[in-house]
């Protein structure tokens, strides 16, 4: 056993360990700045919602759509133009950022509009006939209406970014699915390719913890 380890650096496992937390939390960031908005105008432009607009609604739906059908790993080479163009660099944690953030918009805007849709419609029904403004419907009726569906949304696309960030160790992303790749698959070394699995899973684990202790609080508190 001890032999099966005798090769893991704590130090490289660390730093990896942060590279894929840093990439996690800066994605994240972008996704949710990003992805609340596109996913709040997906809900309004669906027929018979607040701003129904099928036409536009079938355009947001077409791209995003289309960015959820391609393979994350084909997303990131086809983007590597893009990323190198607004972060000069294909590699190491700025060069992933962007790739999936792209990727984690598309996912967590569906989220957000499946999660708007499960707002009883008399609620909203009752703000319009009171003379709420779309913006008023918007901040005073769905989004605290929704407000727990919403973080259980963080939470699942936060538990998709961890397996984005391993899969970006393919192009030398960093992170721990980096070090899974180099030294896990290409040199053999089972004991550091055991801890990364295991350090991904804790971190899943943590992600999913947080989530279901914030949504049960936001449930009760509203």
């Amino acid at each position: 056993m001890n032999e099966l380890f005798a090769s893991v650096d704590p130090n490289e496992l660390w730093d990896a360990t942060k590279a894929t937390v840093t990439m996690l939390f800066f994605s994240l960031i972008a996704i949710v700045i990003l992805g609340l908005p596109l996913g709040i105008l997906m809900y309004s432009f669906a027929k018979k919602s607040i701003k129904a607009t099928p036409f536009l609604y079938a355009i947001l739906s077409f791209l995003i759509n289309v960015i959820r059908s391609v393979p994350f790993i084909i997303l990131m080479i086809l983007l590597m133009p893009f990323t190198a163009l607004i972060t000069g660099t294909t590699i190491d944690i700025a060069g992933v950022i962007p790739p999936i953030t792209v990727a984690g918009i598309a996912f967590f805007a569906r989220l957000v509009e499946t999660a708007l849709r499960e707002v009883d419609h008399g609620v909203i029904e009752a703000a319009q006939s009171m003379g709420a403004s779309y913006w008023q419907i918007i901040h005073g009726v769905l989004l605290p209406e929704a407000r727990a569906p919403i973080i259980a949304a963080i939470t699942i696309t936060s538990i998709a970014l961890v397996d984005y960030t391993a899969v970006s160790g393919v192009i030398g992303g960093g992170g721990l699915g980096d070090l899974a790749i180099r030294y896990g698959y290409q040199r053999y070394e089972t004991g550091i390719m055991i801890v990364t699995v295991v350090l991904l899973i804790l971190i899943v684990q943590m992600i999913q913890l947080l989530g279901n202790r914030l949504v049960i609080y936001f449930s009760r508190h509203y």
